[in-house]
């Protein structure tokens, strides 16, 4: 039989009732198509099989049309923590589209980073980046920008950017977090953190400390890499003192499971003796017993937010800063009130 024809735009246009122009800037992900035509022009091209033709485009325009996602930490924590496959997912929900392709690096922070964002743009295999986990005076900031690299960073940098960025206030759910433990009596609560280093860690760790010092309540942090393991170090060495806290807060799901765990294993009641709350609401964190309260985020959203808002910038967009919504406090089992004589102690 002979070969089948390759659908074309004009194809899908016709399918879809609109224009080749419409079709063209639906199908590249960019702005000025209607949410009802978008819709409509990826049912017309999803039922006619169309599939980009990223090899003629790339030989035209001398772009790879791959995006790099270079994460600094090990894969060992990569695997563990659930936001980066729902992160992930919203961003193949874009490429998807296009016919982009993800391509994803680890690397240890630092000089590997470095290197690895080199030796992308040297073998020309991707034309943006997506820059995760920022960190102080991050020095990845320049080298994109000296490489030549369009990207998009994950939350605002605290240095000046070139790039576009899609951010969440860290603060808010961790302030929400507080304010609940508060308005449930605890006057003791303690913060889990991630590391230092790490921008979105420290602006929960102050928007900790600045809720505990507005609600008049004791407050201790220990910080933490984000690892369930070290979430249940930390753990461990709080609920081990004479005075130990009657709630914590910890910076992500992970390190709350961990330390829902090792609270259980010494004869802590969770809530009765002790509170937890997350960050990320995780799926695992809901089937718990008792189900962990915890702050939601949609990582599958700022995913697929920030791989548009790069394409937009590879198409010769404006640089934009977009906010997510702000994160909201999912209450469920594993926070109550503090008992009597930790209220008395308070």
């Amino acid at each position: 039989m002979p070969p089948r024809a390759r659908v074309t735009i004009s194809d899908v246009a016709r399918e879809a009732g609109v224009s080749k122009g419409l079709v063209s800037f639906a199908l590249n992900g960019r702005a000025g198509v209607s949410a009802e035509s978008r819709e409509r022009i990826l049912a017309a091209a999803d039922a006619l099989g169309w599939t980009p033709d990223l090899r003629g485009r790339a030989l035209s325009t001398g772009r790879s049309y791959a995006c790099g996602l270079v994460l600094g930490r090990s894969a060992d924590v990569i695997a563990a923590d659930p936001f980066f496959p729902s992160f992930i997912a919203g961003i193949e929900d874009e490429f998807a589209v296009t016919g982009q392709v993800l391509v994803l690096a680890v690397a240890s922070p630092g000089g590997d980073e470095a290197a690895a964002y080199r030796r992308l743009v040297a073998d020309n295999r991707i034309d943006g980046a997506l820059l995760a986990d920022l960190r102080r005076d991050d020095d990845r900031l320049p080298l994109l920008a000296e490489l030549g690299l369009e990207a998009v960073t994950l939350g605002v940098p605290d240095a000046p950017s070139p790039f576009s960025s899609v951010a969440v206030d860290d603060g808010v759910g961790i302030r929400l977090a507080v304010d609940h433990l508060v308005s449930l009596g605890h006057r003791d609560i303690a913060h889990i953190a991630g590391p230092d280093g790490m921008l979105h860690a420290r602006r929960r760790r102050e928007a900790f400390e600045q809720a505990a010092s507005s609600a008049g309540v004791r407050a201790r942090v220990i910080t933490t890499d984000f690892t369930a393991a070290d979430g249940a170090r930390a753990t461990a060495e709080l609920i081990e003192t004479a005075d130990r806290p009657t709630g914590i807060v910890y910076a992500n799901d992970q390190m709350a499971i961990a330390g829902m765990g090792v609270a259980t294993r010494r004869g802590l009641r969770v809530p009765t003796d002790l509170s937890l709350t997350g960050y990320d609401d995780t799926e695992l964190g809901r089937h718990l017993n008792p189900a962990l309260t915890s702050v939601a985020t949609d990582s599958r959203q700022w995913g697929t937010l920030a791989a548009r808002a790069l394409l937009a910038r590879l198409d010769g967009g404006e640089v934009t800063h977009i906010d997510l919504p702000q994160p909201t406090l999912s209450i469920r089992e594993s926070t109550g009130p503090a008992s009597p004589r930790a209220a008395d102690r308070g």
